[in-house]
């Protein structure tokens, strides 16, 4: 998935690059910020026995190394808390086909997948892939004249939550092979930016394509929200 932007808060810690999860809790932003602004990083997991041990040998000023030991007695106490909720969702996850579906697009992990069910609802609501995507606030503003159309940016109507979960699995996607030659196009003629933005908007609709023929083919997919 597409990490694009900071995402609305939530706690966990960093998922894998190829099943993105909930956003990270402010606090595990906090240590990755204290040790980016003296030098360090890490490609790895911060939140493994590794990654505590690499955090635990940091030359951090006094101040530093506080807020880094608070930050982690913070995340340590939500642990059980968390662990419930990521098994809640993994069972709600086996039990809805749909989530399999779903999870077969580069870059949707079970949560983006259960993001986009409860968000979207019953597909059947959407004539259209594009009247999805319209409205998802993936499609272009159009302002126009007798005489001239221009596009604008993406209007950003609809759930939050939804373009930024595509825009988290599109950071993935867009390496994968049935869209990195579209977004390599797309980014050499308009930006990176604009062109993740249109690969989310591809992940979107084939999830819509996904989703409605299932529906169409299995009358027992539910058409609940989860």
């Amino acid at each position: 998935m597409d990490r694009a932007a900071a995402g609305p808060p939530a706690p966990r810690a960093d998922p894998a690059p190829d099943q993105p999860g909930p956003p990270r809790h402010p606090a595990a932003n906090r240590i990755h910020a204290v040790a980016a602004d003296h030098g360090y990083d890490r490609s790895a997991s911060y939140w493994t026995g590794p990654g505590r041990g690499w955090l635990a040998e940091l030359d951090l000023p006094a101040a530093s190394r506080e807020i880094v030991t608070d930050c982690l007695a913070v995340i340590d106490g939500l642990a059980p808390l968390t662990d419930r909720i990521d098994g809640e969702l993994h069972a709600h996850a086996k039990a809805d086909p749909r989530v399999k579906v779903l999870r077969t697009l580069p870059g949707v992990g079970e949560f983006t997948a259960l993001v986009m069910l409860a968000e979207i609802g019953d597909i059947s609501r959407f004539g259209s892939a594009r009247k999805l995507a319209s409205w998802a606030g993936l499609t272009p503003t159009v302002r126009g004249s007798d005489l001239t159309v221009r596009h604008g940016h993406i209007s950003k109507q609809g759930s939050a939550w939804l373009r930024w979960v595509l825009n988290q699995a599109a950071q993935t996607a867009k390496r994968s092979p049935g869209f990195a030659a579209t977004y390599a196009a797309i980014a050499q003629r308009r930006g990176k930016k604009i062109a993740t933005i249109a690969i989310a908007r591809k992940l979107l609709t084939r999830a819509y394509h996904l989703l409605a023929d299932m529906q169409a083919t299995d009358t027992t997919t539910p058409l609940r929200r989860p």
